[in-house]
C-alpha cells in the first residue's frame, strides 16, 4: 500500500508541476496592428517597400501588407476592414495617379471616416486633396515649387530644408505637395517649408485621421545614392515616425463629414 501511495503522490506532484509551468508560461504576445500600403501604377517603383519598412520599424511595428494592382491582395472594402492603417506612397504626377486612384476614392473615403488612418507621402499627400483626390484634408493641396519664395524650383530630387516642430531638418524632396488649410481649418502642422507654408500635418476625418507629408521621410540611403545626393543630417527615420504615431494617437471629436463628390 506505501508503494502505491507513494506512486500516487508522485504522479500527483508531476502533474502540479506541469500545471505549474503551464501557468507561468506568458501569453503569446498579440498580433501586430496592419497597415496596408498601395502598391500598382499610382507608386513609384520601390516607393512601397520604402513606406512599408517605415511602418515595420515604427514605434508601432506595424506588420504591412501591399494591396492594388501590383499587390498582395486587391484593395477593397473588405481588405481595409482588416486594418488600421492604409498608406499611400510617393509616385508620379497628380493627374495621371488619380485617372488611377478615382475608383477607389468612394472606400477610402468611408473607411477613414469610419475610424481609418489614412498615410499620405508626397503623391499620396496630394492625393489626400481636393483637386483632384480623396478630398481627406480640411483644404487642398499645390505644388511647393509653384508657391511664392519656394527654396526648390525644379523637379529634380534635391533636398528641401523644412522646420519640424521648430527644428531645422533636411529631407530628401522630389516636387512634393504643400497643404493649404481652409480658414479656421482643425490640425496639426508637424512642419513647415521655408516660406512658412505646410509640408506635414495630421488632422480628422470624421472618426478617422490623417497624416500627409510631402518631402520623403521614408527615403532610405538608396534614394540619396541613385540621386548622388546627401542628406546633411543623416538618414533619420525619426520625422517619419513621429508622423506615424501623431497621426495614429490625435484625439477624433469632429462630427462625420459630408461624404465628398468625387471627380
Amino acid at each position: 500500500m506505501r508503494n502505491r501511495a507513494a506512486c500516487f503522490r508522485l504522479f500527483a506532484a508531476t502533474l502540479l508541476v506541469f500545471a505549474l509551468a503551464a501557468c507561468s508560461t506568458p501569453p503569446p504576445p498579440p498580433p501586430r496592428p496592419l497597415a496596408l500600403v498601395y502598391r500598382g501604377p499610382a507608386a513609384c517603383s520601390g516607393c512601397a517597400e520604402s513606406v512599408a519598412t517605415l511602418l515595420q520599424n515604427s514605434p508601432s511595428h506595424f506588420r504591412t501588407k501591399f494591396v492594388g494592382p501590383d499587390g498582395d491582395e486587391t484593395l477593397s472594402a473588405a481588405t481595409l476592414a482588416t486594418a488600421v492603417v492604409y498608406a499611400q506612397p510617393g509616385g508620379g504626377s497628380l493627374d495621371p495617379a488619380w485617372r488611377k486612384m478615382r475608383k477607389y476614392a468612394a472606400i477610402i473615403q468611408d473607411w477613414v471616416r469610419g475610424g481609418g488612418t489614412y498615410l499620405g507621402f508626397c503623391l499620396g499627400g496630394y492625393l489626400a486633396g481636393a483637386t483632384p483626390g480623396f478630398a481627406l484634408i480640411p483644404g487642398d493641396t499645390n505644388s511647393y515649387t509653384d508657391t511664392a519664395q519656394a527654396t526648390v524650383k525644379t523637379t529634380d530630387d534635391t533636398i528641401v530644408t523644412v522646420r519640424w516642430r521648430g527644428q531645422s531638418r533636411h529631407m530628401y524632396f522630389q516636387d512634393g505637395p504643400v497643404f493649404q488649410l481652409r480658414t479656421g481649418a482643425s490640425a496639426t502642422v508637424l512642419a513647415t517649408y521655408p516660406n512658412n507654408t505646410t509640408a506635414a500635418l495630421a488632422t480628422t476625418y470624421g472618426r478617422g485621421r490623417v497624416g500627409v507629408v510631402g518631402p520623403h521621410p521614408e527615403a532610405d540611403q538608396s534614394w540619396y545614392s541613385d540621386a548622388d545626393i546627401t542628406n546633411p543630417d543623416g538618414i533619420r527615420p525619426d520625422l517619419g515616425y513621429d508622423l506615424i504615431e501623431t497621426t495614429l494617437h490625435l484625439p477624433v471629436s469632429a462630427p462625420s463629414p459630408t461624404p465628398s463628390r468625387t471627380r
